[in-house]
C-alpha cells in the first residue's frame, strides 16, 4: 500500500519547498519530478545535444541514471548535481525538452518506479493528471508571476547565481506559456485537485493548509 500526494503547478509556486517540507512533517518521500527532467537537460548539455537531435536524445536515455537520496541529494550518472540542474542553462533547456515524448516515456516510467510502495509527496506539472491520475490527494499550487519571480530570484541568490528580476520574470511567463499549451502533458490543474493561492501566504501556512488536507484524507 502506498499514499501519494501530488502537488502541481507552474514554475515558482513553492511547491518544491512545500513538498519537501510536508514530507519531513509527515515521514514521507519526497520526490521532486522536475529535478529528473533537470538532469535531463543538463546531461544534454553536457554532451552538446540540441533539442532536435533525436536520435543522439534517445541514445543518452538509455545510458543514463538519475538517483534521489533522501536527505535531497541528486545525482546524475553519479556525480552530485544537486545545484547545477538549478543554473540558468538548465532553466532554459528544461521546459523545451520536457514537450519530448521519449524523454517523457522515460521519466514517467522512472518517477512511477520512485514511489512504488512508498508514501509519497511528488511535485511537478503533471503529477495530478498524468503520473498519478488516482492519487489520494491533488494539490495545485499557484501565484502571482511576480511573487513567482521574486521566489526565485531570492533562491538564485542564496546560491549564488546571477540573474536579474526582469530576466527570471520573463523566463516564468515564457514557462508558463510553453508549459500550458504544450501538446504533450500541458500543465494544468487536475479536475479533482484543490487550489490553493500562495501569492499572500508564508511558507508556513502553505504547508499547515496542504498538512491539514492530507490529514483529512489520510484518517478517512
Amino acid at each position: 500500500m502506498s499514499f501519494v500526494v501530488a502537488v502541481d503547478g507552474p514554475a515558482g509556486s513553492g511547491k518544491g519547498t512545500v513538498a519537501k517540507l510536508i514530507s519531513e512533517k509527515l515521514g514521507f518521500v519526497n520526490i521532486d519530478t522536475g529535478a529528473t527532467f533537470r538532469c535531463i537537460a543538463l546531461a544534454m548539455i553536457q554532451r552538446n545535444i540540441k533539442k532536435e537531435e533525436e536520435d543522439k536524445i534517445r541514445e543518452l536515455l538509455n545510458h543514463i541514471e538519475i538517483n534521489m537520496k533522501p536527505d535531497g541529494t541528486i545525482l546524475l550518472n553519479g556525480e552530485i548535481v544537486t545545484d547545477r540542474i538549478r543554473e540558468n542553462d538548465v532553466n532554459t533547456l528544461v521546459s523545451p525538452i520536457s514537450v519530448i515524448k521519449i524523454v517523457r516515456d522515460k521519466l514517467l516510467d522512472v518517477q512511477r518506479k520512485i514511489a512504488e510502495g512508498k508514501n509519497v509527496v511528488m511535485e511537478g506539472r503533471d503529477i495530478g493528471t498524468v503520473v498519478f491520475p488516482d492519487a489520494d490527494v491533488k494539490i495545485y499550487l499557484d501565484a502571482s508571476p511576480e511573487e513567482r519571480a521574486k521566489r526565485r530570484l531570492k533562491q538564485n541568490q542564496e546560491k549564488g547565481i546571477e540573474s536579474s528580476y526582469e530576466e527570471v520574470l520573463q523566463n516564468i511567463i515564457d514557462r508558463d506559456k510553453r508549459d500550458s499549451s504544450r501538446e504533450i502533458a500541458p500543465l494544468k490543474q487536475a479536475d479533482d485537485a484543490i487550489y490553493l493561492d500562495s501569492t499572500k501566504l508564508s511558507i508556513e501556512e502553505v504547508v499547515e493548509k496542504i498538512t491539514d488536507i492530507i490529514k483529512v484524507k489520510w484518517n478517512a
